[in-house]
C-alpha cells in the first residue's frame, strides 16, 4: 500500500493569459522639437535610465491579536478482548492475536480499513515549508561559529501575585512541554493573595498552560518519570509528598500524610531506575533522606539521617538542599547541604552509620547545585556561593578544578548532555554563563544577560541545545545555543579524560604532602602535651617554670661574660690552647718580633 500526493491548481488561479503576436510598428505620438529648450540640454554619455512598467506597492505592519491555541485529546484505554482473555497477561493476549491473525476475515477486513485510513492520512498531510534540506553541507561553516544563544521562547507565571519558578523539569520523551514548580522560599512570606499552582506548558502555545497542577501547598520540586511520562511527583513546601498522573486531571493522585513526611520544605525528589517504575526518593532541610513508593504513600519505606558524625541524631543532621543520582551508580547517591557539605552516600550499606560514606567540604554556604558528569561519574560539579567547583570522587580535601570568585551569587548549575567540557550557571544578577573549560579556563565562553531578576532554577533539555532558566519573578526564558556548544568535538573525550586524570593526580600529590606536614605537626606537639599532662598541681608547674627561668637568664650571663674576657697574644683559652702552647706554639713569639723589626727597616 503506498500513499502518493498529488496538488493541482486550477489555469484561472494564476491571472490572464499573455498573447503575443508580429506587427508592424506604429507612431502613436509624434513630438516635435522645441528650440527655446535647446539651451537647457546636457549632453551626458554613458546615459542611465531606469523604467518600471508595474503598479507600485507599499508595505504595512499591523499587531493582530494574539490567537490561543487550545490542544484537546481522548484516553484511549485498551478493550475489545474477550471475557476470558485478562489483557494484563501478555501470554494470553499474544495466543489471541496468533489465532486471529490467521482467520481470513481479519486480512479482509484490514484491507478495507487500509483505504479507510489512506483516506485519513492524505486529510492530514501537511508540509513543512521551513525545513532544509541542505544542512549537512552547512555543518562545516558552522563549527567555526562563536558561541551563541538566541531567546525562543519566554514563559511568564500568569498570577497576579509572581512567584519564583523554583524547579524546572523537561517530559523525557517530548521535548516541547516543561513542567515548571512554583513556590516563594523567603522566610514570612504573605501567602494570601498567592497561588499554589505549578504549571505544565507546551513550549510553542506560552500563552496559556497545558495542565494545572493543583497541589495543597506550592511545590518546591517537581520531576517526570522517566518511564512513565504521564506521571510526575513534587515536593511541597509543608514538605508533604505528592504525585500526579496528567491522564486523570491537575489534582494530584495521593498526597502523603504529614505525620510520615518530612517537616521542612522538600527541596528534591528523584525517581529510581526499579523495575516496576514507581520508587522516588526525596531529602529536604529537616536533614532527613526518604525513599517512597508512589503504590503506597501512607509511610516512607526506608529513612535516613544526614548526621555525618554517624550517630544518627537528627539534631546533628544537615539540611539537605540538592539531590543527585546517577542510574549508572544504582546504589550511589549524592547530597548538597545548607552547610556547604557534600556527602556521599551508599544505600545499600547494612548500618545507617555506613551509609554516610564521605564528605566534601568547599563551599562558603548552601550547596544549590549537584550534578555528576554524565560522561565521567566519578566527577561531579558544586555550585555555591560566589563560584562553581569540578571534583573527583578520589580527592576528598579540594576540588580539581573551580571558576573564578564572581560578583553575584550563583545560584543553579548543570553539564551538558552532549559535551563532557562544557556546564552551565545561573548567577543572581540573571545572567547566564556557558563554561568551555576545553578551550578556555578562567572566563566562560558565553556570558548573555537573561533578565534583570536573579534566575534562581535552571535545566537543560536532554538533546543538549535548549535550556531553561527560571527567575525569581516566575519567567522561564528558553534559549537554543549555537551548534558548536552542543555537538561533540574531535578528540573531545580524549583530551578531557586527559585533563581529569592529570588534575586528579596532582591534588592526590598535594594531599599526600599536606597530610604528612600534619603528621609531622602532630608528631612536634605530642611531647609537652604529655609533659603537661604529667604535671599534676599548678604549684609544681610554677617551680618548674621559675627554674627554667632563672636558669636562662644565668646561661646568657655567662655567655656574655666570656664574650667580654680580653685576649692575650700567643694563647689560647681553655684547656686545648694551654696544650698547644705547650707543644711549641710559644716559638711563634720572636719570628713575629723578627718580622716587624724587618718591615721597620725597610720603611
Amino acid at each position: 500500500m503506498e500513499i502518493t500526493y498529488v496538488y493541482t491548481r486550477r489555469r484561472s488561479d494564476f491571472g490572464r493569459p499573455c498573447n503575443f503576436s508580429d506587427r508592424p510598428a506604429t507612431v502613436t505620438v509624434d513630438i516635435l522639437p522645441d528650440p527655446s529648450m535647446a539651451d537647457a540640454f546636457v549632453l551626458r554619455n554613458p546615459v542611465h535610465t531606469s523604467v518600471q512598467h508595474v503598479s507600485d506597492m507599499s508595505e504595512h505592519e499591523v499587531n493582530t491579536e494574539q490567537v490561543e491555541v487550545e490542544s484537546r485529546g481522548i484516553n484511549h484505554a485498551e478493550g475489545g478482548w474477550p471475557k476470558d482473555i485478562d489483557s494484563q497477561e501478555v501470554e494470553q493476549t499474544t495466543r489471541f492475536r496468533r489465532r486471529v491473525e490467521k482467520d481470513e476475515n481479519y486480512v479482509n477486513a484490514i484491507m478495507n480499513l487500509g483505504t479507510l485510513m489512506e483516506h485519513c492520512v492524505k486529510q492530514n498531510n501537511a508540509i513543512n515549508i521551513y525545513e532544509e534540506y541542505f544542512g549537512e553541507e552547512e555543518l562545516a561553516e558552522l563549527e567555526d561559529e562563536r558561541p551563541s544563544a538566541k531567546i525562543i521562547n519566554v514563559i511568564r507565571d500568569p498570577n497576579v501575585t509572581k512567584r519564583p519558578a523554583t524547579y524546572l523539569s523537561w517530559h523525557p520523551n517530548v521535548f516541547k512541554k516543561l513542567a515548571v514548580a512554583y513556590s516563594s522560599l523567603e522566610l514570612q512570606q504573605n501567602m494570601k493573595d498567592m497561588s499554589f499552582d505549578s504549571y505544565i506548558w507546551d513550549i510553542e502555545n506560552p500563552n496559556k498552560p497545558e495542565l494545572v497542577l493543583e497541589p495543597s501547598s506550592p511545590l518546591v520540586s517537581l520531576e517526570y518519570n522517566p518511564k512513565d511520562s504521564h506521571v510526575l511527583v513534587g515536593g511541597c513546601y509543608n514538605g508533604q509528598i505528592a504525585y500526579w498522573d496528567t491522564r486523570k486531571g491537575g489534582l494530584p493522585v495521593e498526597v502523603s500524610a504529614m505525620k510520615v513526611s518530612h517537616r521542612d520544605p522538600v527541596y528534591g525528589a528523584v525517581w529510581l531506575r526499579s523495575k516496576t517504575g514507581t520508587e522516588f526518593f526525596s531529602a529536604s532541610t529537616d536533614g532527613q533522606v526518604m525513599w517512597w513508593d508512589i503504590r503506597k504513600l501512607s509511610e516512607p519505606t526506608e529513612t535516613l539521617v544526614l548526621d555525618i558524625t554517624r550517630k544518627g541524631l537528627l539534631k546533628n543532621a544537615l539540611g539537605a538542599v540538592t539531590l543527585e543520582f546517577e542510574p549508572t551508580l544504582p546504589t550511589k547517591f549524592m547530597v548538597g547541604t545548607e552547610q556547604g557539605i557534600v556527602i556521599t552516600c551508599n544505600r545499600k550499606a547494612k548500618t545507617p552509620a555506613e551509609k554516610i560514606t564521605s564528605t566534601y567540604s568547599g563551599h562558603h554556604g548552601p550547596v544549590y547545585a549537584l550534578a555528576r558528569n554524565p560522561f565521567y561519574p566519578k566527577v561531579f560539579l558544586t555550585v555555591g556561593d560566589w563560584r562553581a567547583q569540578i571534583w573527583s570522587e578520589e580527592t576528598k580535601e579540594s576540588p580539581i578544578m573551580w571558576t573564578k570568585y564572581h560578583l553575584s551569587y550563583l545560584t543553579d548549575g548543570c553539564w551538558s548532555t552532549v559535551r563532557p567540557a562544557v556546564f552551565f550557571t545561573t548567577r543572581s544578577d540573571g545572567t547566564l554563563d556557558v563554561w568551555d573549560f576545553l578551550f578556555k579556563q578562567n572566563d566562560p565562553s558565553l556570558s548573555l544577560q537573561v533578565c534583570d531578576e536573579p534566575l534562581s532554577s535552571l535545566r537543560l533539555q536532554n538533546a543538549g541545545c535548549v535550556v531553561g532558566c527560571g527567575s525569581k519573578l516566575g519567567t522561564v526564558t528558553l534559549l537554543e545555543i549555537s551548534s558548536g556548544l552542543c555537538t561533540l568535538q574531535r578528540n573531545e573525550k580524549a583530551l578531557i579524560t586527559a585533563m581529569f586524570e592529570r588534575d586528579t593526580r596532582q591534588e592526590k600529590v598535594l594531599e599526600a604532602y599536606h597530610r604528612e606536614m600534619r603528621l609531622k605537626e602532630r608528631a612536634k606537639l605530642k611531647g609537652p602535651e604529655v609533659e603537661e599532662k604529667a604535671v599534676e598541681s599548678p604549684e609544681e608547674v610554677l617551680d618548674n617554670v621559675r627554674t627554667e627561668f632563672f636558669q636562662v637568664i644565668e646561661e646568657e650571663l655567662q655567655r656574655r661574660a666570656q664574650a667580654e674576657a680580653p685576649r692575650l697574644p700567643g694563647k689560647v683559652r681553655g684547656h686545648a690552647g694551654e696544650e698547644a702552647a705547650a707543644q711549641g706554639e710559644g716559638n711563634q713569639l720572636p719570628e713575629e718580633e723578627e718580622e716587624e723589626k724587618d718591615a721597620a727597616k725597610a720603611l
